[in-house]
């Protein structure tokens, strides 16, 4: 572990916590770009697609086919949107609000059995110093 830089260690971790979490999508038929997808309109509510693009940080093609699978799956449907009614808005369904709800849960549990190996006081520091790094130097 002494000759791995703290940044391999990082992502060394977040590999493990990504696998996990695509292991928890499976039996939903979801993936990871749908999850997010799911989570963001949950949390913001309805937008237009160029909007959810923006907080994906995805290219507005790629969230064409992210809201096309959803809509597929009756997660989300695609609406008029009445202020220009040449846009379109996302919205969840309410069984999309069942399954981001499911997915946020599981997430959860699993963030909590993963972490189980940290005592709280490590967790919480963790917790801290994670919460700096996000904001520290903008995309």
């Amino acid at each position: 572990m002494e000759d791995e830089s703290l940044a391999e260690l990082f992502w060394s971790v977040a590999r493990r916590l990504r696998h996990r979490s695509h292991e928890s999508l499976q039996p939903l038929g979801i993936t990871p770009g749908q999850a997010r997808a799911l989570n963001v309109l949950a949390r913001h509510g309805t937008m237009r697609p160029s909007e959810l693009s923006e907080h994906l940080k995805i290219a507005p093609r790629s969230t064409t086919e992210v809201v096309d699978g959803l809509e597929e799956r009756g997660l989300v449907e695609r609406l008029p949107d009445p202020a220009d009614r040449r846009a379109t808005l996302v919205e969840l369904t309410p069984s999309g609000g069942r399954v981001a709800e499911s997915i946020r849960a599981e997430r959860g549990a699993e963030g909590e059995r993963f972490f189980a190996a940290l005592p709280p006081q490590d967790r919480a520091e963790l917790a801290r110093i994670l919460a700096v790094l996000r904001v520290s130097e903008p995309l």
